[in-house]
């Protein structure tokens, strides 16, 4: 426990975080990765080039700080991270030096506002904050290897499968090597898989969305080629040029905080965008395989029907289920789907249409998908007066903030 003078001190650093967090935070991976270069090994380079890893670290830090004094404001947040951290295989070692390197950030970043009372108070509410992820890492550890499939780090897995979902995604169906029984998981949970590639000098971990409903036999994940933008996706390429069937990938087990709560009688409303689609369709499936009487509503945007994936499996599915409507929200549809009518909406979602949709007040939401999409859907969705409780999303990548200016539509 904290005295109250060191929870002074923190707080009294708060509007200070505020401004210099982000310098704090680019300050510190500097420095890490300047003395630690073996935790490239864990880290994804390519959040890194986006700053987007030093946002997030940006953002926790605050938090940590504005609820010194009542950590348990911000469990969900440390469990989510937590799920990363045990997905990235994060040691209690590895804490010390990152606690290091950030009160380094703080001193360089500060000058000398940074007195040595604050470094001290900072020293020892990291102590707190690091016991805290240590805690909860090590019982998602125990849990990992010890349910029923599960394993420890990573484990081999073969490519049974490969098919091309549109012009962009392609799923991967995944086998253990050992062919040993796999650990089930929810609905919207994803797997990290480690990859060695040939000229790089570190490996690279990328987390995937399972994108199936649990089953016995195989994880699958549906990847999308990141090969444009200022910073091209050199993991997915790698995965869409060079892997094929038989290729061995090392996996560790199913993480993550974003799953579809199965024990609720509620509706459900799926809403994503682009490869985001990936845990609605898992979602999706297991609402339909353990055979779930809830009104299910299904919204997929996409530029058009060219990258557009699982689109026949969606209709199918909504044909042969009453309890299930599905809705398609195309930006920039092609000639051929205006002729074929195979969209509801040109554009984006916005909140006029989901009006006119009358979905019921008190279902469940749950979206995932390009971080502009989902800054505009939660802004639709606290407009239209939906509860927080009644929210749920999932970030590819580091968090981000969904409020601000820089929503825009999606």
């Amino acid at each position: 426990m904290l005295d109250q003078k060191t929870i002074d001190i923190i707080k009294s650093t708060v509007p200070v975080l505020e401004i210099h967090g982000k310098a704090i935070t680019t300050k510190f991976y500097s420095n890490l990765f300047t003395k630690h270069p073996e935790l490239l090994n864990i880290f994804n380079h390519a959040n890194q080039k986006k700053g987007r890893q030093q946002t997030a670290l940006a953002n926790a830090v605050y938090a940590a700080a504005a609820h010194i004094d009542k950590l348990e404001a911000i469990l969900p947040a440390v469990k989510q991270i937590a799920q990363k951290h045990r997905s990235l295989g994060i040691q209690p070692e590895h804490y010390p030096i990152v606690g290091e390197n950030l009160l380094i950030a703080i001193k360089e970043v500060l000058g000398d506002a940074a007195t040595p009372e604050i470094i001290e108070a900072w020293g020892k509410a990291y102590g707190v904050i690091a016991d805290a992820f240590i805690d909860v890492e090590r019982e998602m550890y125990e849990e990992a290897e010890q349910q029923p499939g599960g394993w420890e780090g990573f484990r081999d897995f073969v490519v049974d499968r490969v098919e091309e979902e549109s012009s962009v995604i392609t799923s991967f169906y995944l086998k253990p090597a050992d062919q040993k029984p796999i650990a089930s998981y929810k609905p919207g949970q994803y797997i990290s898989i480690k990859f060695q590639i040939e000229g790089e000098e570190y490996t690279h971990i990328r987390q995937y969305s399972l994108s199936d409903a649990p089953n016995e036999a195989y994880y699958r994940i549906s990847v999308k080629k990141e090969s444009m933008g200022d910073v091209p996706g050199k993991v997915s390429v790698h995965l869409h040029d060079h892997i094929e069937k038989g290729s061995i990938l090392q996996v560790s087990a199913p993480a993550g905080e974003f799953y579809l709560n199965e024990e609720s009688t509620a509706p459900v409303v799926l809403l994503s965008g682009g490869v985001g689609q990936t845990p609605m369709v898992s979602m999706l499936n297991s609402l339909v395989k353990c055979k779930a009487n809830r009104q299910v509503t299904f919204i997929h945007a996409a530029i058009d029907s060219n990258h557009h994936a699982f689109k026949e499996h969606v209709q199918k599915v909504t044909d042969e289920h009453e309890t299930i409507k599905s809705y398609v929200v195309y930006e920039k549809p092609l000639e051929q789907d205006r002729s074929q009518k195979s969209f509801d909406k040109e554009g984006y979602v916005n909140k006029e249409w989901l009006k006119e949709l009358a979905l019921d007040p008190k279902a469940e939401y749950y979206f995932c998908g390009p971080v502009p999409f989902m800054k505009a859907v939660y802004r639709i969705l606290t407009d239209l007066d939906i509860p927080e409780s009644q929210i749920r999303f999932e970030f590819f990548g580091p968090a981000a903030e969904l409020t601000g200016p820089e929503v825009v539509n999606a």
